[in-house]
């Protein structure tokens, strides 16, 4: 749901019904590290739309889940589990982060919101609406506002860790008629949004 969740916001989600499993993104090397077996331990990720399924269509190998599933509590499928587990680990901050997945839905959460809303008190206005649905208070808007600038001046500062920062955000099209520092800039601003408790959690 999570994963679904960060994938609709962005515009990534592709929304078809049935059809065979797909390979989303998966840290590279994690089959050869898992099995001894030559013939099935090789992923091969998919490309194009089979990136951007709901994730109820994941390829799931019994020995190997996604990882990124897991961290979630997400149940192995051997048995039927009628109620989740509720934990908290740092994993799960850490993929929320860092994953490719989350990190390419920011990105193209950011494309869009740049195309409609220039100023940062727009942009973070936007962003806050699309993933949360609402519009934020005062006390919401002006860390987040202040999280924006910090960035901008950042990435501005340093164009080459903004190349590199969107060159780490997944395989869709970077839109380039947007410049750089302030796409990476509002892609993070995006990134902090979606990994925020009301954006994660069903309370």
């Amino acid at each position: 749901m999570i994963r679904d969740s960060a994938l609709a916001v962005s515009g990534l989600l592709v929304d078809k019904v049935g059809g065979p499993p797909v390979k989303p993104y998966q840290p590279p090397g994690l089959w050869q590290e898992l099995t001894s077996s030559s013939k099935y331990n090789t992923y091969v990720e998919d490309s194009g739309e089979g990136l951007y399924r709901r994730s109820i269509y994941s390829y799931w190998r019994r020995t190997i889940p996604p990882p990124s599933m897991i961290n979630f509590d997400s149940p192995t499928r051997e048995t039927c589990t009628v109620r989740e587990n509720r934990t908290n680990t740092p994993l799960q901050a850490l993929g929320l982060m860092n994953e490719v997945t989350y990190l390419e839905a920011a990105r193209k959460l950011a494309e869009t919101t740049l195309h409609n809303s220039q100023s940062p008190e727009a942009r973070v206005r936007t962003v806050f609406v699309r993933v949360f649905g609402r519009q934020p208070n005062a006390a919401e808007a002006k860390p987040l506002l202040s999280a924006l600038n910090k960035f901008e001046t950042y990435y501005e500062n340093n164009p080459k860790q903004a190349e590199a920062f969107l060159a780490s955000t997944g395989k869709s099209r970077i839109d380039g008629t947007i410049p750089k520092p302030t796409l990476a800039a509002t892609t993070a601003i995006c990134s902090l949004m979606l990994n925020l408790d009301e954006a994660i959690t069903k309370e």
